[in-house]
C-alpha cells in the first residue's frame, strides 16, 4: 500500500510540529513504523502504532503518535536543534 506524507516541514525551536502520513488502502493488519533519520547517521525507529494515540517516552523531547485507518500523524513537541531531520511513516505488518 502507498503512503504519503508532506514533502517539508519546518518549525521553529520550542514549538511543535505535526507530521502526517495518509495511507488510504492500509489493511486492518497493518501498523505504521515511524522512523527518523538525522543528518549524517542511519534511520532510527520512533515508534509502532496501528490505532489510536500513544506516548512515545523513549525518545527524548514530547513524542507522541496517532494513527487511524485513513491517516497517522506524528506529533513532536518542543521541538530543539538537535531535532532536525527527515521523518519518514511506512506501511506494514
Amino acid at each position: 500500500a502507498q503512503v504519503e506524507q508532506e514533502a517539508f516541514l519546518e518549525t521553529t525551536e520550542g514549538s511543535g510540529v505535526n507530521i502526517s502520513c495518509s495511507h488510504p488502502n492500509k489493511l486492518s493488519g497493518d501498523y505504521i513504523h515511524f522512523y527518523r533519520q538525522l543528518p549524517g547517521r542511519g534511520p532510527e525507529f520512533l515508534a509502532l502504532s496501528a490505532r489510536g494515540s500513544k506516548d512515545v517516552p523513549d525518545i527524548a523531547g514530547q513524542l507522541w503518535v496517532s494513527a487511524d485507518r485513513l491517516w497517522s500523524a506524528l506529533w513532536l513537541g518542543a521541538a530543539r536543534r538537535g531535532d532536525a531531520a527527515v521523518y519518514y511513516c511506512a506501511l506494514g505488518p
